[in-house]
């Protein structure tokens, strides 16, 4: 099975962050959250926005992102909207990590600077300062799903079960 890592530095907002972990368990992507948070895990508002898919969930917790890159080797991706790089035009190999900074500052400059060309963003028009975070992993997550072919996931609807009247 292909492997997709998605890492939250330092979320401040809990439904967002409720919602990608919606995102991850529903496509069987990997979470990674490097703190500090801007909320105790156990929030309620976090916990409404997963539903009742905690379960299928893998999640990881780290301290910090000195612990993170201590425990973790791999292919490293940043989402930005300083990137130069739209994101399509990448291609994420098995086992890539996604990275998504906090809602307020996104990922610390000095990561960007050193990783030029691991720097991705979203097209937006000019006015605009950033998507929504759950919105952005999303966006990312299907991206990557979709040049791996949707591995392991249900690709087709069952409309039998529905009794459609028109």
């Amino acid at each position: 099975m292909a492997t997709l890592n998605i890492v939250l530095v330092e979320p401040q907002i809990p439904p967002n962050t409720g919602n990608i972990a919606r995102t991850c368990a529903a496509t069987g992507a990997r979470l990674h959250l490097v703190g500090p948070m801007g909320f105790p895990i156990d929030d309620t508002k976090l916990k409404r926005a997963g539903l009742d898919y905690w379960h299928l969930l893998d999640i990881t917790y780290y301290d910090s992102l000195a612990q993170f890159f201590e425990q973790v080797q791999g292919e490293f991706y940043f989402f930005t909207t300083k990137a130069r790089h739209v994101y399509t035009e990448i291609s994420y190999p098995d086992g890539a990590y996604l990275f998504f900074g906090k809602e307020t500052a996104g990922l610390p400059e000095e990561l960007l600077y050193e990783n030029p060309d691991r720097c991705v963003r979203l097209p937006m028009i000019g006015g605009a300062r950033s998507l929504n975070l759950s919105n952005t992993v999303a966006v990312a997550v299907y991206e990557t799903l979709r040049q791996w072919n949707f591995p392991e996931l249900k690709n087709f609807g069952d409309l039998t079960r529905y009794d459609w009247k028109y």
